[in-house]
């Protein structure tokens, strides 16, 4: 059941599965629609194990039950590739608001310390760190990711399509991608807390496209620019919230939209999401795509790379929290 005031739309992707190449553009037109207006949409038919999205959310919410000393002992401090527990405050996503008002834990693609792209020091590459006593953490958390990856994948050659380009136009942007996995804990905001509070603060994702696991408990809105308000994204059992990361709107010349969004837990509980941030390989060029230029327009954003574009990223949402 769908809420009644659901603004945003409702996607079911199970025909990108189809061995029917007019299903899969179908499919790829309804997401077109909903990346040309606000670059947010929620996704069914994805074929996600139900008790692995059940498991997840269990493990995250054992992790963050834990003592602050046992989770300070895996302190993404500690990691050289920003991989474990970002206490609360750690980051802020909203200039002019507080720090953010939530924990995490970060997971990427787990390289040895051996590896070569780990010795040559590239952003975000290197071992995943696990806390202690959660037998089950791990192997939750890897499934999950690996569930994950082949999801983002799938959903890159549906927009693909929706851009008006061969399917596997991205396919080489999908090698050894820098992609993340952050469980995420979001403390009910105080009854008392002011205006600048935030669970996490009005910002655009870095990336290329962000897959959402939520709770029961609401929290996430997404900005409207149209009627200049914000939008609550409820829960929607049985689904994940979609959107568009800051490399898609580069790539698009701005024609696919990156929209901001923040969290405001009122819900009074303890809310608990899993975000899946997919930004692709380190070395590939984001330009503007062909197919996004008319003969009398220029390019909006100069050329960079995946990895300059995080790097860049980063230092700006650190920087003074």
């Amino acid at each position: 059941m769908f809420p009644p005031a659901c603004a945003l739309p409702v996607i079911d992707i199970r025909n990108s599965y189809s061995g029917d190449a007019s299903e899969r553009h179908a499919v790829a037109k309804a997401m077109r629609a909903a990346c040309l207006d606000k670059g947010f949409f929620y996704i069914t038919g994805h074929g996600m194990d139900d008790s692995l999205i059940s498991d997840i959310l269990a493990q995250a919410q054992l992790f963050f039950s834990l003592p602050e000393p046992a989770k300070r002992l895996v302190d993404k401090k500690l990691s050289i590739a920003n991989r474990g527990y970002e206490p609360l405050g750690g980051q802020r996503l909203e200039q002019g608001a507080h720090a953010d008002s939530k924990e995490s834990f970060y997971i990427g693609r787990d390289l040895a310390l051996s590896h070569p792209q780990v010795l040559a020091g590239r952003f975000n590459h290197g071992p995943n760190v696990w806390p202690a006593g959660l037998a089950r953490f791990r192997p939750v958390a890897e499934r999950y990711f690996t569930a994950m990856d082949a999801l983002a994948r799938t959903l890159i050659r549906a927009i693909a399509i929706a851009l008006g380009l061969h399917e596997g136009y991205f396919d080489r942007f999908c090698l050894e991608p820098i992609a993340t996995l952050r469980l995420l804990h979001y403390p009910p905001q105080p009854p008392d807390a002011d205006a600048a509070t935030r669970g996490a603060g009005a910002h655009t994702d870095f990336g290329c496209i962000t897959i959402l696991l939520q709770d029961v408990n609401s929290g996430l809105q997404v900005f409207d620019r149209r009627s200049n308000t914000w939008i609550t994204a409820a829960p929607i059992p049985g689904t994940f919230v979609v959107n568009l990361g800051d490399l898609i709107e580069r790539w698009t010349n701005g024609r696919f939209s990156s929209t901001r969004h923040r969290v405001i837990n009122t819900s009074g509980r303890e809310r608990h999401s899993v975000a899946f941030f997919y930004s692709g390989n380190p070395d590939y060029t984001i330009e503007c795509l062909p197919t996004c230029l008319e003969a009398d327009e220029i390019p909006r954003y100069p050329t960079t790379t995946v990895e300059e574009h995080l790097r860049d990223c980063y230092r700006t949402t650190y920087r003074g929290t």
